[in-house]
């Protein structure tokens, strides 16, 4: 998880921050289909992490067959409450064995934990599948309060178009709240398969061009696991 100094100072128009940031092309990042090969995945879960990490997978492929008659906000709520039941929150150098692994939705589902980094890229790649565009999420670097101190968090934001203010899938709370509720983040950066958005006056503590290595990796592993 990428570690932030910078003294917390909330600001209740975040999300507008993060719509008029700087614009970075798309060759920064890759863009992908995300086509998912099931049978692939259930056999490379099962041996991996056994009949459990099958069955977590077929939990996950009934989610995404879900009925198209779903609205967009049901969808919202039953991915995120999937995967924060699922996704266990756990620290990457022990469940992974390195510094800051971004997990792919496989590992992270079929094995049972991740972090929040982790969690907001299973449920952006889960609302892929049923539908949602991807031009209305974005994967958001965020500053969050914790217990009066801040600490660096990754959260899902869904922007039902790009004037609104998005509403924020956290893996620490089950319930979807407008950003403007959530006064205890502050957004760093803002990335999907299509660019990269850094706000007005924030500043990263780490660039946020290093992190995407760690998209790219997450992307070109899910394409060996039989995503394409």
């Amino acid at each position: 998880m990428l570690h932030l100094s910078q003294k917390f100072s909330p600001s209740p128009h975040w999300f507008i921050t993060i719509g008029i940031g700087l614009y970075l092309a798309c060759s920064l990042v890759v863009g992908h289909a995300f086509v998912a090969d099931y049978a692939r995945l259930l056999h490379l879960a099962e041996a991996r992490y056994g009949q459990s990490g099958r069955q977590a997978l077929q939990d996950w492929q009934r989610l995404l067959d879900e009925p198209a008659i779903l609205t967009t906000e049901q969808k919202l709520f039953k991915v995120n409450d999937f995967i924060n039941h699922r996704v266990i929150a756990v620290d990457d150098l022990q469940f992974w064995g390195q510094k800051d692994y971004w997990a792919t939705p496989l590992e992270s589902i079929g094995r049972g934990g991740g972090d929040c980094e982790d969690s907001a890229f299973a449920k952006y790649i889960s609302l892929l599948q049923l539908g949602v565009a991807e031009q209305k999420m974005r994967l958001i670097y965020v500053r969050a309060q914790f217990n009066g101190a801040a600490r660096a968090h990754m959260v899902l934001g869904y922007y039902s178009s790009p004037e609104q203010e998005p509403l924020i899938l956290d893996s620490l709370y089950n319930e979807i709240l407008p950003a403007s509720a959530r006064s205890d983040l502050l957004p760093i950066y803002s990335f999907n398969a299509s660019g990269l958005w850094i706000g007005g006056n924030s500043v990263a503590a780490a660039s946020p061009s290093a992190h995407l290595s760690n998209w790219r990796s997450v992307l070109e592993r899910m394409q060996t696991e039989g995503w394409r």
